[in-house]
């Protein structure tokens, strides 16, 4: 179970900037990610790959002051994220919430939940 110094210094990695770094420092070897109801991604590195995949899309950016609850192993965090894909179009701001499992000091289990209409270009809305 995470105490919540170690929560707070995940949150400030993310709020950095720091994507990749962070997944690298705070998830265990075998972590899953999973958005929504999409795929589930197994793995550290296929969760490295995944987020360099999407820096190499988009700038992202969080938004400061981000909320963390922590009871026991299980961590609930609200996230804001601005995202600007570099090929040009609209950000595109998505309010998440974070719903994680964690195994001693490290990440085992993530799950995003949003509105996924957050991230529906216009012309498909």
């Amino acid at each position: 179970m995470p105490d919540r110094n170690r929560v707070e210094a995940f949150v400030a990695a993310v709020e950095r900037g720091d994507y990749v770094e962070a997944i690298e420092a705070f998830y265990t070897d075998e972590a899953s990610m999973q958005e929504n109801v999409g795929r589930k991604l197994t793995g550290r590195p296929a969760l490295v790959e995944n987020e360099k995949a999407a820096l190499a899309r988009s700038r992202i950016a969080a938004r400061r002051g981000s909320i963390a609850l922590v009871d026991g192993d299980r961590v609930a965090i609200r996230w804001v994220f601005e995202m600007t894909p570099h090929a040009g179009g609209p950000t595109v701001t998505l309010d998440e919430i974070a719903w994680q499992r964690w195994e001693g000091d490290r990440i085992a289990e993530e799950r995003f939940y949003y509105d996924p209409a957050q991230v529906t270009p216009p012309a498909q809305k």
